[in-house]
Formats: C-alpha cells, structure tokens, sequence
C-alpha cells in the first residue's frame, strides 16, 4: 500500500475519494477547490475472493487517511452498475459484487455519510468541473482503464438514467459474434479498445512468434505473459514499430465507438481518460482519424473534438470525493462553488 501525504494543515470541509478499479483501489483526502492533500493506492483484491474483502479494503484505505484529516464523508467510485439511490452496486464485470449494499456497509464501519457513484461517472463529474470538460454543457466522457467506462452531461447535467446505468458505453456490442467479454456477451467495444485488449492483443502477437513482436519478447525475457499495456506504450514511445501498431488498432477501434456515440449524443467534446491514455497521441491521433473516417454525415456536421482528461488517474477519485458532499447536511455542505460547470441531474 503506497501512500503519498501532501503539505498543508488540516482543514474543514474534507472529504475521501475512493476509486475502484479491476486492479488498484486509489483514494485520496480532496478539498471542496478539488486539491488532493494526500493519496494511497493498493492493489485491488482478487476477483475470486468475497466482495467482504474489497470492503475491507476500502475500509482500510479510508481509514489510513482519516489518521491525520478530518473526513466528513467518503465518496466512492465503483467500476460497475450502481442503482439510482447511488447505495448498492449491482453488477461488476471485473469484481465480485452482485446487488451488493455497499453504501450502508460503508455507512455502519466509516461513521460517516457515504455516496456511491460509477467510477466513470465520477471521473466525467470531476473534468466537466474542473478538467478538460470544464465549462461545457455537452460532453461524453470515455475512460479507458481494464475496461471502458463513460458518462454523458447532457446540457449541463450528468445523465444517470432511470436505473442508474446510463453510460456503460464499453459494453455496447461493436463487432456481433466478437470476442467473449466478461459480461457475458461477444464483441463488446471494450475488447477491442481496452487496456486488457491492448495487453490481449500483444501477448497473441508474442505468442505467434512473429519476428514482428522480438522486442516485446526481449523485453520480457521471452516471456509473453508478463507483457502489459504499460510496457506496449514504453516500446511504442521508443520507436518500436509493432508496438505502435497495436496502439494504433486499439485507437481505431476507440475512434470507431466515439463515431456512434456522436450519432447517439452529438456532444461538443469527447474526453478520453483512463490508463491507456498514457500513450497521448500515439493511441488518440489513429482514434481522431477513423473518428471522422465513420462519422454520420461527415463533412457537413460539426465535428466534435476528442482531447486526453486534463487530471488524468485522479479523476475518479476527486469526482467521487465531490460528489460525498451530496451526501452533507445543507449547513455542512455549503452552497456548491461557483467553479461548478454543472448541476448533478440525479
């Protein structure tokens, strides 16, 4: 567990933001201005294990930070579905939760209000407020991480849906009879623009034995099974030209998904987060160009910009710790701050 503690005093109005992912568990203590005083980041438990101990784990985390801040609420960031009341995650396709009442467990261990919210609902909270989003009213906000996640603000409004689920942009089918996901379905546009693609997509190169693929393959003493995304962006950035391509295929997959969320949404801004975003323009220039290649009525339509998340990792994490002020008394919580682009249309 790594912990990273920031200057300044304790102060009033603090809150903890948890994001959870398919493989780390990032929280951080979050001023109402969205500054983060201080960090921790573990290592998500196995999926194979009780969802009791990813809550462990959250306990723990939040926990650890509350030793030297004042906390008055925790948001928390869940890679899943999470109803309408914003209390119980009831789907994760890369953790162990079904119908689980995470907000109330956490309410009964922390002591103090807890929100839950869709990690990438918090993240596109966070960059229309604060990030690259900030001032529009029209967004579509994509994070590529082990999965895909997103969120629409709709004139200025983040868009839940009636259920809660409006957003799970990664589980839209792109190529019928596809590759298995781990939703259950075929061809889900995460597994063909993801971070576990990307990894997928090299190991099979590796494993082939293409002549293509020897500096991957050097690069893990020839072992394919330690190749990730990570090590496929460094390579690419040093020139590797197979590295490259893969990047390359991921991007043109992603332009094509954004291509139908244009058609869907018809957003001024597309804002692309997550891990995978690491590799810049290297992933996001293949993804501009097959963006206009299949966009409905190309050439006589505004054509909306697609920009990397301006607060990169800790999107979630602030966009949940903002979103536990919800959760405040009024007289705690103050009025929201002006900086505010939007209003969360819950």
């Amino acid at each position: 567990m790594a912990f990273t503690k920031g200057a300044g005093p304790t102060r009033r109005g603090l809150t903890v933001g948890v994001d959870i992912g398919g493989t780390k568990v990032a929280a951080g203590v979050v001023t109402p201005a969205g500054r983060v005083l201080a960090r921790l980041r573990t290592e998500t438990p196995h999926r194979s294990k009780s969802p009791k101990v990813v809550e462990d784990t959250i306990v723990g985390v939040v926990e650890e930070l509350r030793r030297d801040y004042r906390v008055e609420a925790v948001g928390v960031g869940a890679a899943g579905f999470v109803d309408e009341r914003r209390a119980n995650v009831l789907f994760a396709p890369h953790l162990s939760w079904r119908d689980e009442p995470l907000r109330d467990s956490l309410k009964t261990r922390l002591g103090v209000p807890v929100v839950v919210e869709n990690d990438a609902n918090a993240a596109a909270w966070a960059e229309v407020c604060l990030g690259a989003g900030r001032g529009l009213r029209d967004v579509v906000v994509v994070n590529l991480g082990t999965g895909i996640g997103g969120a629409v603000i709709i004139d200025g409004r983040l868009r839940r849906g009636r259920h809660g689920l409006a957003g799970e942009f990664g589980h839209m089918t792109l190529v019928p009879n596809g590759h298995r996901c781990e939703c259950g379905n075929r061809g889900c546009w995460e597994q063909y623009a993801s971070g576990n693609a990307l990894t997928r997509e090299a190991r099979e190169l590796a494993v082939a034995d293409s002549p293509v693929a020897t500096r991957l393959l050097d690069a893990v003493g020839g072992d394919p099974g330690l190749i990730t995304g990570p090590l496929v962006t460094q390579l690419a950035r040093e020139g590797d030209r197979a590295s490259s391509e893969l990047l390359e295929d991921a991007g043109a997959w992603l332009g094509v998904g954004l291509a139908n969320l244009a058609a869907a949404f018809d957003p001024q801004l597309f804002v692309i987060g997550g891990g995978v975003c690491e590799a810049g323009d290297l992933l996001l220039e293949p993804t501009r160009q097959y963006f206009r290649r299949n966009l409905t009525g190309r050439g006589y339509r505004p054509e909306a910009q697609i920009v990397r998340a301006a607060l990169g990792n800790e999107a979630g994490m602030i966009g949940a710790a903002d979103l536990a002020r919800d959760a405040l008394p009024r007289r705690r919580a103050g009025r929201r701050q002006n900086r505010l682009a939007v209003r969360d249309g819950r």
